[in-house]
């Protein structure tokens, strides 16, 4: 039976240098083995993503709710906020509890594209 064996979010930025040093220095990613012109293929655990330079679209930052990029699920979400606050984030928000039993905080990239990072509340 066929299946799908992985994804990778695709995403336009506006300077493809300046984006991948947020995503690697920054977002704790790495570069793939994967070399094409215009293109940055990055990695971080099992999140996979495609930086594609398209310096004359639409930023994301002027998208309003379609900005929202993707929702990180991850264990230790504190751990993973001050990782990335120390290293110059974009945080929108700090880490909190929402009614909905999840610990969230948010973040952007320099495009405005939107991460939410959440994590189970577990009985205390």
């Amino acid at each position: 039976m066929a299946r799908i064996v992985n994804s990778r979010c695709v995403l336009a930025v506006h300077d493809l240098k300046a984006s991948t040093r947020y995503y690697t220095d920054v977002l704790g990613f790495s570069r793939d083995p994967i070399d094409a012109e215009g293109w940055s293929f990055l990695t971080r655990d099992s999140f996979r993503v495609m930086l594609g330079e398209c310096p004359d679209a639409k930023p994301a930052s002027a998208l309003g709710d379609h900005s929202y990029f993707v929702y990180w699920n991850v264990d230790g979400v504190d751990q993973l906020y001050r990782e990335l606050a120390a290293r110059g984030a974009l945080v929108t928000s700090e880490p909190s509890d929402k009614p909905w039993g999840l610990r969230e905080f948010g973040l952007r990239t320099p495009d405005g594209h939107r991460i939410t990072c959440g994590e189970l509340i577990q009985e205390r």
